[in-house]
């Protein structure tokens, strides 16, 4: 058999663990795992040292397209999706106009055609004016799935309510993705800040409670409208001791920021750049987060990727926006916490590749296997960098993550058989396609 590229000489992720092997990819597909000779026209990768896991997935990122784009756009999204290891991307839908409609998502995956450095999907958005549409628009191609803001965050995107909650619930079949924070305790402790405060009180003003009280609202819809959800960012001990009672019907997103930041610290050294939605809060509950991965509670890690300019957010608090730049450095950030024994290599491609691919029933990525996208995440877990600000290809060229010295670098980032990315360098030009579900084919 003829391939059009060849791995060879690399340790590769296969379901049954780290192999050393090669792969061949035919036509965007997997077509061989084993020994093999790249023969004539095939590209060879020379992974020797390597290590070549299952392209790894970023299901939430904010690429602002269309919209504020001076803050990014989808082609400077998923350049730096490529440049940290990163093979699709999902995007938000709190776009400007906020992706609620058949034709704004089709006007989104025009735009990203031909663009993106990486494959891609996007959320439809709820809202209380489409709800009963959700059904019919979260089948459409290149949708992810239905995006619900039960909480105020960046955009117009609110659906408060349960009456509403349960319209949106009802309206479809596959699982609910969930910014889960209540808006009417948000609307009530507003004032805390109103009239200025120092940003160490964002976790005080969006308090534990306000999470909590609103995923257990979740939880009891989803639970009497049969659906199941996805709830985003979760970031407080209690609400874990409460998913974990109800993994049945949810599964839970964490960030690298929350596993790896905490309070005052944080804020004391970054200032509004540590100010995201919802917050980074005390190491007791970055603690219990941890636990939560290791008991299997987690199901996936995303970036939350939410870029704002340095001047935006040098604006006082809280007229200082909320959100941080992620898709580039997840992979390293999360590489370091491996190096320094937090995490297995095993569990980050599950929580990174094979689990995104079962919440949201991608088709043909998740892992290496005969008949699966040629997607691979190649890494060297022992090189040694420092993640900077000058390394960031977002548009806001910065990162929280600024000056930090990680242990675990991503080397390479093939899509479908195109190497995008080697060597931190972009290569080929944009190749990425809307990513297929299992219910669409």
């Amino acid at each position: 058999m003829g391939f059009d590229l060849v791995i060879h000489g690399g340790t590769v992720f296969t379901p049954g663990g780290p192999v050393a092997t090669d792969v061949g990819v035919k036509d965007g597909k997997i077509a061989a795992i084993g020994p093999l000779t790249p023969g004539s026209g095939a590209q060879a990768f020379d992974a020797t040292g390597l290590t070549v896991l299952p392209g790894l997935i970023d299901e939430q990122v904010h690429f602002r397209e269309p919209g504020p784009t001076h803050k990014e756009d989808l082609e400077s999204g998923t350049r730096g999706a490529a440049l940290g290891g990163i093979v699709a991307v999902f995007e938000m839908p709190n776009t400007d106009p906020a992706t609620t409609t058949e034709a704004a998502i089709n006007d989104k995956i025009a735009r990203a055609t031909g663009r993106c450095w990486t494959d891609f999907a996007f959320y439809v958005g709820a809202s209380p004016e489409n709800a009963e549409e959700l059904g019919t628009l979260e089948r459409l191609p290149g949708c992810c799935g239905v995006k619900m803001f039960m909480g105020s965050s960046t955009g117009t995107l609110l659906v408060a309510d349960d009456e509403n909650v349960a319209r949106v619930l009802r309206s479809g079949s596959r699982r609910v993705t969930v910014h889960s924070e209540d808006d009417f305790r948000l609307q009530e402790r507003a004032g805390m800040v109103a009239g200025g405060a120092d940003v160490s009180m964002h976790p005080e003003w969006r308090d534990v409670e306000t999470a909590v009280r609103s995923t257990q609202r979740l939880l009891s819809l989803a639970r009497a409208n049969h659906r199941r959800v996805h709830v985003l960012h979760v970031t407080t001990a209690e609400e874990m001791a409460l998913l974990a009672q109800h993994k049945d019907i949810a599964t839970v997103e964490v960030l690298p920021q929350h596993l790896t930041l905490a309070a005052p610290e944080c804020y004391q050294r970054l200032g509004t750049l540590a100010q995201m939605n919802p917050p980074i809060r005390e190491a007791r509950h970055r603690d219990a987060l941890w636990q939560a991965l290791n008991d299997g509670v987690i199901d996936c890690i995303g970036s939350d990727h939410a870029p704002h300019t340095l001047e935006e957010k040098a604006k006082p608090y809280p007229r200082s926006p909320s959100g941080l730049t992620g898709v580039q450095t997840t992979v390293p950030v999360m590489l370091n916490h491996i190096a320094e024994g937090r995490l297995t290599l095993q569990r980050l491609v599950d929580l990174m590749s094979a689990g995104p691919a079962r919440i949201f029933g991608i088709a043909g990525k998740g892992r290496v296997a005969l008949g699966y996208d040629g997607d691979f995440t190649v890494v060297d877990l022992k090189a040694k960098r420092t993640i900077t600000n000058k390394w960031i290809a977002s548009r806001t060229g910065w990162t929280a993550f600024d000056g930090m010295a990680v242990t675990g670098w991503p080397m390479a980032t093939i899509v479908r058989g195109h190497i995008v990315m080697r060597d931190d360098e972009l290569l080929e030009r944009p190749v990425g396609a809307a990513v297929r579900f299992q219910e669409t084919l």
